[in-house]
């Protein structure tokens, strides 16, 4: 079916109650796995390429392609999203290549700076009928440096969060609540009581970035309680090298194919587990 935009996604997912997840991309063996999974469990899913992505491919139009194509002929309905852009010159290619949203990531920066560049980013990307979700209290995990103000375990404020939407004019906010990016285990405490204040403060879809290390209970009730687009990554990445590294160990055959069809497989299982947990 024809690529949905994430904000068709997302507008749905707030009218039915529910969430929609988003799954970063690394390989080919990433998408095909995700859209298998979503036509598994019957649920729409966003399909998102990250800047450190395109740096490991080299550049945005092929691996964007790819995507597409699997999107259109998915039997689900399929969005994608440009995640986690700091380079202007990456949000700039996005519509041609096939994406409907943008996060435009300055979310390590000083306040006033994030809304400088976030504003000034925004009013591009609208330009080309693109949304844009941005972030807001640094989430942590990331390789990156940070200012004191945006240290792992700040919280969002809810009303520095709307300002900040006003100032902007961004179409969805992710949001500091205790997750942190780059978990391999479910340990992360989520704050449902912050979840809720900022979804009573701002008229725009909250984002839970960093959702692979939070436990599953924990996901249905931060739903619940008003985040609406769930972003997945290392689980996916767990999965994958998990099922690679089993298959490379069973015997020692050079041909990848056998390992690669065993990550799609195990992609493919996390995402429609986790598709149940958000959607439902």
């Amino acid at each position: 079916m024809p690529l949905v935009t994430t904000a068709e996604l997302l507008r749905t997912a707030v009218a039915n109650g529910g969430g929609v997840a988003a799954f970063n991309v690394v390989t080919l063996e990433h998408g095909e796995g995700i859209v298998a999974g979503a036509q598994r469990a019957g649920a729409p899913v966003i399909v998102q390429v990250s800047e450190n992505t395109v740096a490991f491919h080299g550049s945005l139009r092929p691996v964007s392609a790819a995507l597409a194509a699997l999107a259109a002929d998915a039997a689900v309905p399929v969005g994608l999203h440009l995640d986690h852009v700091e380079a202007p010159h990456l949000w700039d290619q996005a519509g041609t290549c096939g994406y409907s949203s943008v996060m435009v990531d300055g979310g390590a920066l000083p306040y006033d700076r994030n809304v400088a560049v976030t504003a000034e980013a925004t009013t591009g990307l609208h330009a080309q009928g693109l949304a844009v979700e941005a972030e807001l209290g640094y989430v942590g995990g990331k390789d990156t440096q940070v200012t004191s103000a945006h240290a792992p375990g700040v919280r969002t404020d809810p009303a520095q969060a709307a300002e900040f939407v006003a100032a902007t004019g961004v179409d969805a906010l992710a949001v500091a609540v205790g997750s942190s990016h780059a978990m391999t285990t479910q340990t992360a405490e989520l704050d449902l009581e912050l979840i809720g204040a900022l979804r009573d403060a701002l008229t725009v879809p909250l984002v839970l970035h960093g959702s692979s290390g939070v436990p599953d209970d924990a996901l249905r009730a931060a739903v619940r309680a008003g985040i609406v687009k769930v972003n997945v990554g290392t689980a996916l990445n767990v999965a994958y090298t998990g099922a690679v590294r089993s298959a490379l160990a069973a015997d020692d055959a050079v041909d990848p194919r056998k390992a690669l069809r065993s990550a799609r497989t195990a992609v493919a299982d996390a995402v429609a587990h986790l598709l149940d947990v958000v959607s439902h």
